[in-house]
């Protein structure tokens, strides 16, 4: 494959394209669910491909072959230089990639127990171990699906300008969705899921059946003794979890360069974050938001982008300044900055373009207790049933799951589903405090058309929200 990936470059330098790269991916692995404590099969994953991205006088072009021959990938090639020429016709500006550094490297994440060597029965047992875990606490939970992931992706990455990335990459993950129904009453931990870069032994480490435990007797409390939340301003703290989704959401994809352009304004939507803004305030000092691919074992896990582009972290707000946008080659190049590598593709046949990969909330130094000691009146939010959105990213809704009443500095009793309502400067801005400890949470992000939904990672740590506005279903 390396060779045929260098030749894909070299022809279609040939056939005039300035610039030109080739994105050999393969993926192998396999998928498990149950269903109410019975097995619903098997499914092997398996495919494999190259795409080819070029530049033709300003204008680009993108094709992809599953037929990994030299015939073939000559032919992608020459469909890419004729997209590529077709659009540099009806530009009306060429389109240029930043100047970067660029490094022939290879790179794999090691697994200690590689679930490649360990037979579908005894990764069926992890599903087993689950439902039994669930059931032995007692509560009636009449419909449980649970499914178990891994896959290897292999890529190898070549591009005129001297990049040459070949990275293994095994992702492993579990997932769940449970329905609790108590005393005539019903709640759900819809799709929650436990996942990782690396080998089995990061599942067995996380015991995803103590979460689903967890989930399980948390609903089950709900029911019995959630009341109602307080209404009007209080105090609110919320857990990593909703943290994550929060900067995710609101911080995350507003600062994706190609959404502040306008090129995603007629799929995902567009920003109220413009270039100029770079330098504002958008939260108190205490909030720093950082999107990091680089993180080991993370489910978002890279140290190279689809483009060849070294990562690292990116600081999208630094002590509540607009510090970062993320950015790929393109991108940065019209804002005349370098690319800081967030240009991923799902598969061979997808173009890369700008991501996410591991968003979070960095830590601050208060202990959970100093968080809500001298809290009169407020909520605890530890997990989420729904969220939403608009398409600017500005005005946002959180609707909890898991919460409690904060009274006189102590966790009190239930409360059933408190919404939050606010903009992302007053979510960000009534931040007066952050918690010591990072808990992350998979997801999977999705963007572009054809769509691609890409593993992220979601966290970081507790906060404390003065004086916001809660209300009722």
């Amino acid at each position: 494959m390396h060779e045929l990936v260098e030749f894909a470059v070299e022809k279609a330098l040939e056939l005039g394209a300035s610039y030109a790269e080739a994105r050999f991916e393969e993926k192998n692995g396999t998928s498990l669910t149950m269903k109410n404590g019975s097995p619903e099969g098997l499914e092997v994953l398996a495919e494999k491909g190259m795409g080819i991205r070029v530049l033709v006088d300003g204008g680009m072009g993108f094709a992809s072959t599953n037929v990994l021959t030299k015939e073939s990938v000559a032919e992608a090639v020459k469909r890419a230089v004729k997209l590529a020429k077709a659009a540099s016709r009806v530009r009306n500006e060429p389109i240029r990639f930043s100047e970067e550094n660029f490094h022939r490297i290879s790179y794999k994440v090691k697994m200690k127990k590689d679930f490649r060597d360990v037979s579908p029965e005894e990764k069926l047992e992890l599903l087993r171990k689950i439902e039994e875990e669930v059931k032995a606490t007692g509560v009636n939970v009449p419909m449980r699906f649970i499914r178990y992931y891994d896959q290897v992706w292999h890529k190898i990455i070549a591009n005129s300008d001297g990049a040459f990335i070949e990275s293994v990459i095994p992702r492993i993950s579990t997932t769940y969705n449970l329905v609790v129904f108590e005393n005539g009453q019903m709640e759900q931990a819809p799709f929650v899921q436990r996942a990782f870069s690396g080998g089995l032994e990061l599942i067995e480490k996380d015991e995803p059946w103590k979460w689903a435990v967890k989930d399980v007797q948390a609903l089950k409390k709900l029911i019995y003794e959630g009341k109602k939340p307080p209404e009007g301003k209080v105090d609110l703290v919320i857990s990593p979890e909703v943290a994550g989704i929060a900067v995710h959401e609101s911080v995350g994809h507003p600062y994706e360069a190609d959404r502040i352009l306008g090129r995603e304004a007629a799929q995902a939507g567009e920003s109220f974050v413009k270039p100029e803004m770079l330098g504002e305030r958008i939260g108190s000092e205490v909030v720093t938001v950082i999107d990091d691919p680089t993180i080991p074992n993370s489910w978002g896990f890279y140290l190279y982008d689809d483009e060849g582009v070294k990562a690292r972290p990116r600081y999208l707000i630094r002590n509540g300044i607009i510090t970062e946008f993320l950015t790929n080659r393109e991108y940065a190049a019209k804002l005349g900055q370098r690319s800081n590598a967030a240009a991923r593709a799902i598969n061979y046949n997808r173009e890369p373009i700008v991501r996410m990969a591991n968003t979070y909330l960095a830590p601050g130094d208060h202990s959970f207790e100093e968080l809500i000691e001298d809290i009169k009146l407020g909520v605890y939010m530890v997990s989420f049933n729904e969220w939403n959105i608009d398409d600017r990213r500005y005005q946002q809704r959180y609707i909890g799951r898991e919460a409690y009443l904060i009274e006189n500095g102590e966790i009190k009793h239930p409360v059933r589903r408190p919404i939050l309502e606010i903009t992302t400067r007053a979510l960000w801005s009534s931040v007066d405090a952050v918690g010591k400890d990072v808990e992350f949470y998979p997801g999977t992000c999705g963007k572009g058309e054809p769509g691609q939904g890409v593993p992220v990672w979601m966290g970081g740590a507790h906060a404390r929200l003065r004086d916001i506005p809660l209300r009722r279903p």
